[in-house]
């Protein structure tokens, strides 16, 4: 469960009248409120971010993604060795074990 931490919020005495018509459970209302426009906030930059993107962003996406990967540095150039890693596999319960070699 998440923990929580007590605050004082100072709201219109109708809106807390409102609210208690409706909720029994103030701070579950206003936490459920609160939730939701974060939320919406995040879409929102989001939504921004689509139609202003960084011009980083904008470079990889005028130049196309296959363009972007064609000028990343090829495997060969020394940048991964393959016989220096280990071979794995998933077990249920136990998770990565190492293959038996």
């Amino acid at each position: 469960m998440a923990s929580t931490e007590r605050v004082t919020v100072t709201l219109p005495v109708d809106v807390i009248e409102r609210i208690d018509r409706l909720e029994r459970n103030r701070s579950r209302f206003i936490t459920e409120a609160v939730e939701r426009e974060l939320l919406r906030r995040r879409r929102e930059g989001l939504l921004r971010s689509l139609e202003r993107p960084h011009p980083e962003a904008a470079e990889v996406a005028a130049e196309g993604l296959a363009e972007w990967g064609a000028s990343l540095p090829a495997d060969d150039e020394g940048l991964l060795d393959p016989a220096a890693g280990k071979a794995l596999r998933w077990e249920e319960g136990q998770g990565w074990v190492a293959e038996p070699g």
